[in-house]
């Protein structure tokens, strides 16, 4: 499978990612027809490979459905990574506390290479004020193998698609969203 290199900046570790959103070798249709890719909210995924939802950019993205009852397996897969790793600086549901910001609003006008750098590498905000530090995180696997997910999961957040509080209902687990997780936390 393709691969996503991704340097760890503060870490000085190197990181091969499984890229799910990738093309398959051989053409394996995942959806029937293009009114299968309708979302609630205002991204629309462009297409879908092996479950992973992608939008016209290659960035992942979420499929909600039911009027917001029913996510995507990697929007539930984010919404369960977040809550096991970002929750405690981030606050619920990615709105921000005292110690860390909204991701909510971060995500409002950040694309995937950007958040994917920021976590692989950390990020550090000084000013008179304040000093903001998110470390980087390129050598947790817990965090770098869900990477997409936790993307996908903060995007229908910031995009309103997906409400506070955890999805009543989600797509089944893909057989690739699988094999890629066993790959990575080797």
């Amino acid at each position: 499978m393709a691969g996503i290199v991704l340097a760890g900046l503060a870490a000085g570790s190197l990181w091969t990612i499984p890229a799910r959103a990738a093309p398959p070798a051989a053409p394996a249709p995942a959806v029937s027809g293009a009114a299968d890719l309708k979302s609630d909210g205002p991204t629309q995924p462009a297409k879908v490979q092996d479950g992973q939802y992608t939008d016209k950019n290659g960035d992942p993205t979420y499929h909600i459905t039911d009027d917001g009852k029913k996510v995507d397996w990697y929007t539930m897969s984010g919404y369960l990574r977040y809550n096991a790793n970002c929750i405690v600086c981030h606050g619920p549901d990615g709105m921000g506390s005292t110690y860390a910001p909204s991701l909510v609003d971060a995500l409002k006008g950040m694309d995937y290479a950007h958040f994917a750098g920021i976590i692989v590498g950390g990020k550090r905000d000084v000013n008179a004020a304040q000093e903001l530090v998110m470390p980087a995180f390129g050598d947790n696997r817990n965090v770098m193998c869900y990477m997409p997910d936790i993307y996908t999961y903060l995007r229908a957040r910031s995009d309103g698609a997906l409400g506070r509080n955890r999805p009543p209902e989600h797509e089944p687990k893909p057989a690739a969203f699988e094999k890629a997780e066993d790959a990575c936390m080797k």
